[in-house]
């Protein structure tokens, strides 16, 4: 899928995405949300893990706006350190349950929902976000931390629901 150019296709992306990963997961139950599979990773570790990317993503940018440092992916750890990076995140986020991850979730989709909605798209597309210090706009990593992780939150999920009915 090609990444969206322009506002309106981020948005109708995001929220496609979106809906379609909250269908999914609407009608898992906690048990089946909860059990540990690949790696000690969850269905809940992949939702909980997706919000918490976009609030990643919205503190990058506007550290770059407020002309900051920014500490990609966070601070302390560098791009090649992700898996650290993710694994300590599971263990920072191990008490919360089913319901909160979801709730979670949709509350960090409809920040950035509204992150899009207040930009025009000379302000996602117009030039690399700042602070980035790479060529990605800003609305090309709002559609990473949202859409494109949407998907493959999604794409994983489903892999443990037909693995669940086997």
């Amino acid at each position: 899928m090609p990444a969206a150019t322009t506002r309106a296709d981020l948005i109708a992306v995001t929220e496609k995405d979106y809906t379609k990963l909250a269908r999914l997961i609407a009608g898992i139950p906690e048990e089946q949300a909860m059990r540990k599979r690949d790696e000690g990773t969850s269905i809940k570790d992949v939702i909980a893990h997706r919000a918490h990317w976009i609030d990643l993503f919205l503190g990058w940018y506007h550290d770059g706006q407020a002309g900051k440092d920014v500490a990609f992916p966070a601070p302390g750890y560098k791009w090649n350190q992700l898996k650290r990076y993710n694994a300590d995140l599971r263990q920072r986020q191990a008490n919360m349950d089913w319901d909160s991850a979801r709730a979670m979730l949709a509350d960090r989709h409809g920040r950035l929902l509204a992150f899009m909605t207040e930009k025009d798209d000379a302000t996602l597309y117009g030039g690399p976000m700042k602070g980035a210090n790479n060529d990605w706009t800003a609305g090309r990593w709002a559609e990473a931390a949202g859409p494109s992780h949407y998907r493959s939150a999604a794409k994983y999920i489903r892999a443990c629901l037909r693995a669940d009915a086997e």
